[in-house]
C-alpha cells in the first residue's frame, strides 16, 4: 500500500453524473488527509519542496558562489551529483528537504542536510518495522519522548575521490490520523573528516540541535 493525496476521478458511467466525482485515496480508504508538520529549524534554514524549481535554485546558488570564488571546474563537478540526489530522494519518497536559505549570508553552514519521507505499512501497521528499529537498530526515545524513535548509523563514503565519514540520524514518529500505517521520518546527515572522532564537541552540538530541532515537530490539520 502506498499513500498518495492525488485524487482519482470516477469514471462518468451514468448519464446522471454532470460532474466528474473526485475522491481523495485516503478517504477511500477511510483515513483523514495527511495533516502538514512544521519545526523549529536552525538559523537561516527554510524548507524546500523536492522539485525541479528547488533543484534550480540551489543549483544556481551554488553556481555563483563558486563562479564567485572562481572555481567552475568544481561546480562542473558538484552540478551532476546534486541532479543525482534530487533523483534519489524522488524514488525514496522524500516530500521535503531543509537546507540553509540561498543567499543567506548569515544562515547556519553545517556540514549537514535533514530531509523528511514517508513510512508506509507493508502489513497491519508499521509495528514490525518499530520492533526491528529498537531490536536492530538500537532505537530510543527522542529525549525520552516515546511519540518520537531515534536511531543512528555510520557509513563510510567518498565525493569526488575524497572519503568522509557520514552519520545519519534517523527520527521516526506515525503521522495522526493514519492508525499507525503510516509515519513520518526525519533522515538527518552530517559529514566528518574520516580522522575525527564521532563524541567530539562539533559533532555532539550538531547532533544536539537537530534532536532538539525535532522534537519541536507539531502537527497542523491539512487545509479546508
Amino acid at each position: 500500500m502506498t499513500d498518495t493525496t492525488d485524487a482519482v476521478t470516477a469514471p462518468d458511467t451514468s448519464p446522471a453524473l454532470t460532474a466528474r466525482a473526485r475522491v481523495s485515496l485516503r478517504a477511500a480508504m477511510g483515513l483523514p488527509e495527511k495533516p502538514d508538520f512544521v519545526l523549529a529549524l536552525p538559523p537561516g534554514w527554510v524548507r524546500r519542496a523536492v522539485d525541479e524549481a528547488s533543484r534550480d535554485d540551489l543549483q544556481a546558488s551554488v553556481r555563483g558562489r563558486l563562479l564567485q570564488a572562481h572555481r567552475p571546474d568544481l561546480y562542473a563537478r558538484l552540478r551532476p551529483l546534486l541532479d543525482e540526489a534530487f533523483t534519489a530522494m524522488a524514488a525514496a519518497d522524500v516530500i521535503a528537504m531543509f537546507t540553509p536559505a540561498t543567499g543567506d549570508d548569515d544562515a547556519l553552514a553545517l556540514p549537514a542536510s535533514m530531509v523528511a519521507s514517508t513510512r508506509t505499512a507493508t502489513g497491519e501497521n508499521l509495528d514490525p518495522l518499530v520492533g526491528t528499529l529498537i531490536r536492530d537498530g538500537g532505537a530510543t526515545p527522542l529525549l525520552g519522548d516515546r511519540r518520537f524513535l531515534r536511531f543512528e548509523r555510520e557509513t563510510r563514503r567518498t565525493l569526488d575521490g575524497q572519503e568522509y565519514l557520514a552519520t545519519e540520524v534517523g527520527y521516526l514518529t506515525p503521522i495522526p490520523g493514519s492508525r499507525r500505517r503510516q509515519a513520518l521520518q526525519l533522515t538527518v546527515t552530517i559529514a566528518r573528516p574520516t580522522g575525527a572522532a564521532d563524541d567530539d564537541e562539533a559533532m555532539v552540538l550538531m547532533k544536539t540541535l537537530f534532536d532538539l530541532s525535532v522534537s519541536s515537530l507539531r502537527w497542523e490539520a491539512p487545509a479546508g
